[in-house]
């Protein structure tokens, strides 16, 4: 129940002008301010590029430092149908719910940055 709520809440809400990016698990990591600047310019300006005016996640993973809440922000993009990215601070990716899986965005030069992606199996 408590799910339906928040999904009905988030589409009563009115849309952006221009796109947002929430943020989750930025601070758990050991990257540069500037480093994490340079990402978030990056995925705004490719939104933007898109014509995407949403709301949009990214999630800073670290597989050194797991944090389970991190599970929950998945599911949020999930739920409200919006574009979800993953930073890979460590060597891993986080695991995604059944269906879904991370496609690595190769236009970044990281090779760091993955989008979550709807199976076709």
């Amino acid at each position: 129940m408590n799910r339906l709520f928040k999904l009905l809440f988030s589409l009563l809400q009115p849309k952006p002008q221009s796109p947002t990016i929430e943020s989750y698990g930025q601070t758990n990591n050991n990257l540069p301010d500037e480093q994490i600047k340079a990402v978030m310019e990056w995925l705004f300006a490719s939104l933007l590029n898109a014509g995407y005016k949403g709301r949009a996640h990214v999630i800073w993973y670290d597989d050194t430092q797991p944090d389970s809440s991190l599970k929950d922000a998945v599911r949020i993009g999930i739920w409200r149908d919006e574009p979800t990215f993953l930073y890979r601070c460590g060597n891993r990716v986080q695991s995604t719910p059944d269906g879904y899986y991370w496609r690595m965005m190769n236009e970044h030069p990281s090779t760091r940055i993955y989008q979550l992606e709807v199976s076709s199996e």
